[in-house]
């Protein structure tokens, strides 16, 4: 079951990738939660949540994608560890496009029911991503 599990939540990143936003209907619960406190929105269950969060961060890095590093599963839960990359070419959250590329990590957990997401978390550079973009300035060492 751990195989396919993992299975399932890599179709996230692999749909991602190929901008395939349809194909969540197939692996993403109808009432699924997500839990990312970065996700605008969260509060949207099921596939159609996940397609606008993509939507948003794809008009915002036209060539983002994800690399998917390791992933871990256990009874119904898979975590996995990615990096997302990407050139900032069009608005994010109201912030015009800056031209930068950012790399950020970040972890997720997908609990897995049925052959499908039904429950995600999600914790990443956020703030790492803001900073890359010019919009927060990165921390400078104290006293120097």
């Amino acid at each position: 079951m751990s195989e396919q599990n993992k299975a399932v939540a890599m179709r996230f990143f692999e749909t991602w990738n190929a901008r395939d936003l349809d194909a969540f209907d197939e692996f993403i619960a109808p009432d699924a939660v997500e839990h990312d406190p970065q996700n605008p929105f969260r509060e949207i269950r099921g596939p159609e949540g996940a397609k606008r969060n993509a939507r948003m961060y794809h008009a915002a890095f036209s060539d983002g994608r994800f690399e998917v590093h390791e992933q871990i599963a256990e009874g119904d839960l898979v975590v996995t560890r990615w990096t997302a990359m990407g050139t900032n070419d069009g608005e994010l959250m109201g912030m015009s496009p800056t031209g930068k590329s950012v790399k950020i990590e970040g972890i997720g957990i997908d609990r897995i029911a049925d052959g499908k997401v039904v429950e995600s978390w999600g914790c990443w550079d956020t703030l790492g991503m803001m900073q890359q973009l010019g919009a927060i300035p990165e921390a400078q060492p104290a006293g120097v």
